[in-house]
C-alpha cells in the first residue's frame, strides 16, 4: 500500500500559474481524442464512451453517484433488474480501466419501489466480487435533511462503497485527519505512560460521514447550499474531496462516469487532480464545464471536507415554540 504524508490541507483554493482549458466533446468525436485532454466531459452516453476507450488501466479513481433509478428527471424508472443489468454493463467495462494502484468509490442510496426499499450496495456487492476487486471501506454518509416519510423512518444517509484493485493502492491518511475530540489524551501505562498518545495532525475520520455528534459533517446540497444548481440531486463537493485527496496524488486521472454537473470534477481540479467524465444531459454538461472553469480558475464556490457544521442549537429556529409546549403537554 502507498502511504504520503501530505501537508496541512488548505480550506481555501489557491489559483495555479497556468489554467488548463476544459474540452467538452460531443458523442460524435472519438473517446479516444479525450486522452490527449487534463479536463473534458463526453456529452453523451457513458456506456458508449467506455465502449470506445482502449481496454487498458488509464484511471487512478474511479467515483460516481450513479442515477438510483427512482424516477427523478434525469432518468427513467426500470423494474430492479433491468437496471443493475445496466449497471452491471457500466462497471464491466470501468474496471479493465482502472489502474493496478487505483481505487474504485460508488456513492449510492436505497431503490425505493412501492413503500418498499431495497438497499443498493447489497445488490451491488456480487458485481464487484465478481470482479476481484477488494472492499476497503463502507462508508455511511449521514446527512441532516432530506424528504420526510410518513409510513417509514425518514431516509438520512447513503453509501460510499470503496474498492481497491489490488493490496498495492494509494492512501494519503495525513491529507483527510480531523481534529482529534481528546488531543490531550495520554497513555496511562506502558513505557509511553505520561506521554501524548493521539496524532498531532489529527485523528482518522472512520467509515461513518459523520456520526451524530460529529461537527466534521457533510451536508448534502439543498436549497441554501453554496454548491446548488439546477441539478435535483448532486452530491456535495466535500464528499468527492474526502476521497480525491486520500486515494489520489497530484497529477492522477479522475473519471465519473455519471458526471451531473461535475462535483466530481470539481473536488479533482480543486486539488491539481486531472479529470475526465461523462454526462447524457447536455444541459448538466454545461453547468458542470463552467464550473470546471471556475475550479480550475481558483474560483469555485465549494463547501470544504473538514468546515465545521453550523451549531443549529443558536438559531432562533431551534427554540420550541410555547404552542407546541401546551399541545405537547395536553397529550401526556
Amino acid at each position: 500500500m502507498t502511504v504520503k504524508t501530505s501537508p496541512k490541507v488548505k480550506k481555501r483554493q489557491s489559483a495555479p500559474s497556468k489554467a488548463p482549458s476544459v474540452k467538452r466533446v460531443s458523442s460524435k468525436t472519438a473517446p479516444d481524442k479525450v486522452r490527449a485532454e487534463d479536463y473534458a466531459i463526453w456529452v453523451g452516453d457513458t456506456e458508449k464512451f467506455l465502449k470506445k476507450l482502449p481496454k487498458e488501466p488509464l484511471f487512478d479513481l474511479i467515483v460516481s453517484s450513479p442515477p438510483y433509478n427512482i424516477g427523478k428527471a434525469y432518468e427513467k424508472k426500470n423494474d430492479l433488474k433491468q437496471y443493475m443489468e445496466w449497471q452491471k454493463r457500466i462497471i464491466d467495462e470501468l474496471v479493465p480501466r482502472l489502474k493496478p494502484n487505483g481505487s474504485l468509490c460508488w456513492q449510492i442510496g436505497n431503490f425505493v419501489d412501492n413503500g418498499q426499499i431495497v438497499p443498493l450496495d447489497i445488490e451491488f456487492g456480487p458485481i464487484f466480487k465478481g470482479h476481484g476487486l477488494q472492499m476497503r471501506n463502507r462508508i455511511i454518509w449521514h446527512f441532516g435533511h432530506g424528504l420526510h416519510t410518513q409510513r417509514r423512518f425518514s431516509g438520512r444517509y447513503e453509501v460510499v462503497l470503496w474498492y481497491t484493485k489490488t493490496d498495492d493502492y494509494v492512501f494519503n491518511l495525513d491529507a483527510v485527519r480531523v481534529p482529534a475530540k481528546y488531543p490531550g489524551k495520554k497513555h496511562f501505562k506502558g513505557p509511553k505512560a505520561g506521554e501524548l498518545s493521539g496524532n498531532p495532525m489529527g485523528k482518522n475520520p472512520e467509515d461513518v460521514w459523520a456520526n451524530l455528534d460529529d461537527v466534521w459533517s457533510i451536508p448534502n446540497v439543498k436549497a441554501n447550499h453554496v454548491e446548488k444548481t439546477l441539478h435535483p440531486c448532486q452530491f456535495p463537493v466535500g464528499l468527492i474531496e474526502r476521497l480525491v485527496l486520500a486515494l489520489t496524488n497530484k497529477g492522477d486521472l479522475v473519471f465519473d462516469p455519471f458526471a451531473g454537473v461535475c462535483s466530481a470534477g470539481v473536488a479533482a481540479a480543486i486539488k491539481k487532480r486531472r479529470f475526465w467524465g461523462c454526462e447524457l444531459s447536455a444541459e448538466y454538461a454545461e453547468v458542470g464545464i463552467q464550473r470546471l472553469k471556475e475550479a480550475i480558475s481558483g474560483k469555485a464556490l465549494y463547501r470544504p471536507h473538514d468546515k465545521p457544521l453550523y451549531d443549529h442549537t443558536q438559531s432562533n429556529l431551534s427554540k420550541f415554540p410555547d404552542d407546541w409546549l401546551t399541545k405537547k403537554g395536553e397529550q401526556k
